[in-house]
């Protein structure tokens, strides 16, 4: 809403997942469109129960003049990514603001589900989603990235050098732990990987509010895993992922994407490094 009143605010971008039927951000986006503001969203038609909704939602933003697409058409994915993009005229040239999540911008599961977000002006995080944003909504199939994990092209090529780096700490006799939270864990090359790195000797804490096919605490296999599920008041839905020898800025990630073949092979996912130490 701030976004779409500021007169500095020259365009505003985002994806949208899951809408819901009564969706404060498409309507603050379709007024954004009514101050003369550029706004372009991804909606995405095949999110499995919302698929009208989101339908009645884009044909809607279209009327306003926001310019909607629908997926990206030379990959059979859905974009299931959470991303927010503000570019805004300040003192010394356009500014850009970013909001990444690991959960919808929909009105009923944010009251539901736990999630994280991250907001930041950082210049390397807003030009990667400059960039995502030109790879959803135009042709630019070789799009390369400097902060964001982004599947289905190298979320999972990231996530396991970083887990071959913490086997190879171990093998030079340093202390190798991994921390994951997810919401369903059943992707064989990541589990494979876990297991190798839990039989080098890396300390792995997973924690999978669904349901697991890795079994932790079988002997010569992955007895330096431990899994657990936290079932509370609220649906616990953030993706993070934790690697205790990878570099400051690659430390603690977090994301849309949890370790299953749809979300790494089949799904638009972005993960994002929490690089400020305080947060």
């Amino acid at each position: 809403k701030a976004a779409a009143r500021d007169p500095k605010v020259m365009a505003i971008k985002a994806t949208l997942y899951r809408v819901g039927k009564n969706s404060p951000v498409v309507k603050a986006l379709m007024e954004a469109r009514e101050n003369g503001k550029q706004v372009a969203v991804l909606v995405e038609l095949k999110a499995r129960f919302d698929e009208e909704n989101n339908l009645e939602w884009a044909r809607a933003m279209e009327r306003k003049g926001v310019h909607v697409t629908y997926g990206v058409e030379e990959l059979p994915v859905k974009t299931h990514a959470k991303i927010a993009l503000v570019v805004r005229r300040e003192q010394n040239g356009l500014r850009r603001y970013v909001h990444l999540g690991t959960g919808n911008y929909n009105a009923s599961t944010a009251r539901l589900y736990t999630d994280l977000g991250l907001f930041t002006a950082d210049e390397e995080i807003t030009e990667d989603a400059v960039r995502l944003f030109n790879r959803l909504t135009g042709y630019a199939p070789d799009t390369k990235y400097k902060r964001l994990l982004v599947a289905p092209e190298s979320l999972q090529r990231n996530l396991l050098q970083l887990i071959d780096n913490e086997i190879e700490a171990v093998q030079q006799g340093d202390y190798g732990r991994l921390v994951f939270k997810m919401n369903q864990l059943e992707e064989d090359v990541m589990i494979q990987k876990l297991y190798e790195a839990s039989q080098a000797g890396v300390q792995i804490d997973l924690i999978v509010r669904g349901f697991s096919c890795l079994v932790p605490g079988v002997p010569g296999v992955s007895e330096n895993i431990s899994l657990r599920s936290i079932l509370g008041s609220f649906l616990e839905h953030p993706r993070i992922f934790y690697f205790h020898n990878a570099p400051d800025d690659q430390r603690l990630y977090a994301g849309s994407a949890d370790l299953m073949r749809r979300n790494l092979y089949n799904r638009v996912e972005v993960v994002f490094p929490i690089m400020n130490k305080a947060l």
